[in-house]
C-alpha cells in the first residue's frame, strides 16, 4: 500500500485540482477525485455525466481540474467514453479513459449503458462515487440509497434495499471490480493504480463510498469519521475482485468477524438522515448489511 508521506508528495507534485471550487465544505467526492487523478498521474480523459462533479469543476470561464473533461447527459457517459477509448487505441495512445459518475447516473439512469459497455469489455475505468442519492438536485433517493435513509422523496426513510452495482458487474464477469472509501485514501489510490495499470484494455469498475454533508445531514467536521465508521461497523466493507476471485482489503479484514465491529449506533447518530427513522427500518438496514457479509464470506478467496 502506498505510504501516507508518499501519497502527499505525489499529490503535491501532480497538483491534480486547483484550490477552491464549488464543492460543499467537507465534500468527499472532491477528495476522492483528487486521489484518483493522482493515481492516474493526470494521464486521463474524464467523462462526467450530470452529477455534483458537473458543478464543482469550477465557476466562470475556467475549471479547476487538470485533465480534459467531457460533460455528458445522464445516460450517455459509457458510450461517449467508449468512442474516446477506441479513438485513442487507433492512435496508440496510453491515456486512461475514465467515467466519473454519481450513483444516480450509474445505478439508475445510466445503468443500461453501463451494463452495455461492460458486456462489450470497453477499455474504460468506470468510477462511481456513491453519495447515495441525487445530491446535486436536492437529495432525492436513488437506487443506491440505503434502506432507512431519509431523502426528499423518502421523507420517513427509504423502505427498499439499495442496489449493489459492484455485485451486478461481477455477474457480468468484469475482470476488475472493487469497492473503496474516500476516508481511506491509500487503499483508494492503490486500487485506482491497479485498475489503470494491470487491467488496461479491459472494462474496470470501482465504487467509492462518498458521504455527503448536506444530503446526509452531517457536520462537515465529522465527514471522514462517518466514512471510517462505515468500514469499522461493517456497513461498507472494502474488497476487490480480480477475474472473479474476491478478497477483502487490508483495512476491512478484521471486520470479517462481527465481534470486531463497532456499534452501528455510532454511525447512525452522526447523520440526520437516519434521525427519527422507525427502528424496524434500521433493523432491516442492518439485515441488509449482514446479507452482504454472507455473500462476501461465500466468495472470499
Amino acid at each position: 500500500m502506498v505510504k501516507t508521506k508518499e501519497l502527499v508528495q505525489i499529490e503535491t507534485e501532480i497538483h491534480a485540482i486547483e484550490k477552491g471550487n464549488l464543492a460543499c465544505p467537507g465534500c468527499q467526492l472532491n477528495l476522492a477525485f483528487k486521489h484518483s487523478l493522482a493515481a492516474l498521474n493526470n494521464n486521463a480523459i474524464v467523462v462526467i455525466p450530470a452529477c455534483c462533479t458537473s458543478v464543482i469543476q469550477g465557476a466562470g470561464k475556467g475549471y479547476g481540474m487538470h485533465v480534459p473533461i467531457f460533460n455528458t447527459a445522464f445516460a450517455s457517459a459509457p458510450p461517449v467514453a467508449s468512442g474516446i477509448a477506441r479513438k485513442l487505441k487507433l492512435e496508440n495512445k496510453d491515456t486512461q479513459v475514465i467515467v466519473w459518475a454519481g450513483d444516480g447516473g450509474t445505478s439508475d439512469i445510466g445503468f443500461a449503458s453501463l451494463s452495455g459497455a461492460a458486456e462489450r469489455n470497453e477499455d474504460i475505468l468506470y468510477i462511481m462515487y456513491n453519495n447515495q442519492g441525487y445530491q446535486n438536485t436536492g437529495n432525492q433517493k436513488s437506487g443506491a440509497t440505503p434502506r432507512g435513509a431519509k431523502t426528499t422523496t423518502t421523507m420517513t426513510g427509504k423502505t427498499s434495499k439499495s442496489k449493489n452495482i459492484a455485485r451486478i458487474l461481477l455477474a457480468q464477469d468484469v475482470p476488475y471490480v472493487a469497492t473503496a472509501n474516500a476516508a481511506y485514501p491509500q487503499d483508494l489510490f492503490d486500487k485506482i493504480s491497479k485498475a489503470a495499470k494491470e487491467f488496461k484494455g479491459n472494462f474496470r469498475y470501482i465504487e467509492i463510498y462518498s458521504p455527503c454533508p448536506p444530503g446526509w445531514n452531517i457536520d462537515s467536521r465529522n465527514i471522514v469519521k462517518v466514512g471510517k465508521l462505515a468500514n469499522e461497523t461493517g456497513i461498507w466493507p472494502l474488497w476487490e475482485s480480480i477475474n472473479g476471485e474476491v478478497t477483502l482489503s487490508k483495512v476491512s479484514r478484521r471486520y470479517l468477524e462481527k465481534t470486531n465491529r463497532k456499534d452501528p449506533f455510532e454511525f447512525f447518530k452522526l447523520q440526520g438522515r437516519f434521525s427519527g427513522v422507525d427502528n424496524d427500518l434500521i433493523q432491516q438496514f442492518m439485515e441488509d448489511v449482514e446479507f452482504e457479509w454472507k455473500w462476501l464470506k461465500k466468495y472470499l478467496k
